[in-house]
């Protein structure tokens, strides 16, 4: 990514990423110039541009994509594992705090990271999802850690994060901090790989970036529909996925519990999906997700599993651990290798998928087929 030799222009963004369904709604390419917008979940284009080589090509996460060039240059070599990317510490936490633990998903361990971030000054803004269940996600910006706890909880449908960064890092906000999906995080990282010597997108603001586990996320409109049909009137208060056995999604709402078959959510999952190798956000600083714990779910849903992943994220949680904002509990024998088996799992069925549009296995049309990490598997 030194070199201009994969970056195209917006002609060539349409064909690859928009028209194939691989579009992630990321919002990578939204706020950088005038030809794109989110419409509803969608990026959709506003008008043509005739430029060879942009932005938006180059910071598209369903582009080609170097990914082990930004490994080696992201993060520390000794660090690196072909199952999950970079681990410089694993761990269950959940917050100190009961009542964030009351409103947050799972333990909380987001929110207390990002609240602390901004008291200590680490950054200046937070920006985060808002929104969710049947009301259109979007990516707000905040400075007041009370904001924070408001926004908690798991959304299940992405909102454009790297738009409202491309949009925060024009303002005055000097030191951002963004909670992210993996394929998020990876336009993040493409920017700061830097194609553009001189470009504007301001990533040198970016000081922090908090990943999340994510197998799937879903299309706003067809969620939406599935809602309706299940809950009708109901306000929908919190969503939750409990672990695969159980083969549900649990609704909490303002009259109680529903609970849909995951077979019928999942067929509202987005198409670009698919086609994503990366379940625990691999190009982050630290990386969320709900813990897996052999006390049962009913335990295991208050905790976290943490992956460190940098410097800055392991500075992030040793403060944490001072300043005793998290609680940490010891990781079972085996999670870990868990955790690496469920990420095989989801990049073989990625390359499969890709491999299977393509038409030839040696076509990964936005990954290198001979990526080490992939050479490592066998599917």
């Amino acid at each position: 990514m030194g070199n201009n030799t994969y970056i195209r222009g917006q002609k060539e963004l349409i064909v690859e990423v928009h028209d194939t369904g691989l579009c992630t709604g990321c919002g990578a390419c939204v706020n950088l110039c005038p030809y794109y917008a989110t419409s509803m979940d969608k990026t959709v284009v506003k008008d043509v541009c005739d430029r060879d080589v942009g932005r938006c090509y180059a910071f598209c996460p369903r582009t080609p994509t170097d990914l082990e060039s930004i490994r080696k240059q992201l993060f520390d070599p000794q660090d690196l594992t072909p199952e999950l990317g970079a681990v410089k510490g694993f761990y269950l936490t959940r917050a100190s705090d009961p009542d964030i633990r009351a409103i947050a998903q799972h333990g909380g361990t987001v929110t207390t990271l990002m609240s602390l971030a901004l008291a200590e000054g680490i950054i200046d803004t937070a920006l985060l999802a808002e929104g969710g269940g049947s009301n259109l996600p979007r990516g707000v910006a905040v400075s007041d850690t009370r904001e924070v706890s408001k926004l908690a909880k798991s959304k299940f449908i992405a909102a454009p994060m790297v738009e409202a960064f491309n949009k925060t890092a024009q303002s005055d906000a000097q030191k951002i901090g963004v909670v992210a999906t993996p394929c998020q995080t990876l336009a993040l990282a493409k920017m700061r790989m830097r194609p553009f010597p001189k470009n504007d997108s301001q990533i040198g603001k970016l000081h922090l970036t908090i990943g999340l586990f994510c197998g799937w996320v879903l299309s706003w409109r067809s969620f939406k529909q599935l809602l309706h049909e299940k809950v009708h009137q109901q306000t929908v208060v919190g969503l939750d996925i409990p672990p695969s056995k159980y083969k549900t999604m649990q609704v909490e709402t303002d009259s109680g519990l529903v609970e849909i078959p995951l077979d019928e959510v999942e067929a509202c999952v987005r198409e670009a999906c698919k086609f994503c190798t990366d379940v625990t956000a691999e190009f982050s600083d630290i990386s969320v997700g709900s813990a897996r714990l052999p006390d049962g779910w009913e335990v295991a849903k208050g905790w976290n599993q943490v992956i460190v992943r940098t410097a800055a994220g392991e500075a992030l949680m040793q403060l944490a651990k001072d300043r005793q904002v998290l609680e940490f509990r010891d990781v079972p024998d085996g999670n870990l290798e868990k955790l690496k088996r469920a990420s095989v799992k989801k990049k073989k069925t990625a390359l499969d998928n890709l491999a299977c549009k393509s038409g030839d296995r040696d076509d990964l049309l936005y990954l290198d087929c001979r990526d080490p990490v992939f050479q490592t598997f066998d599917w």
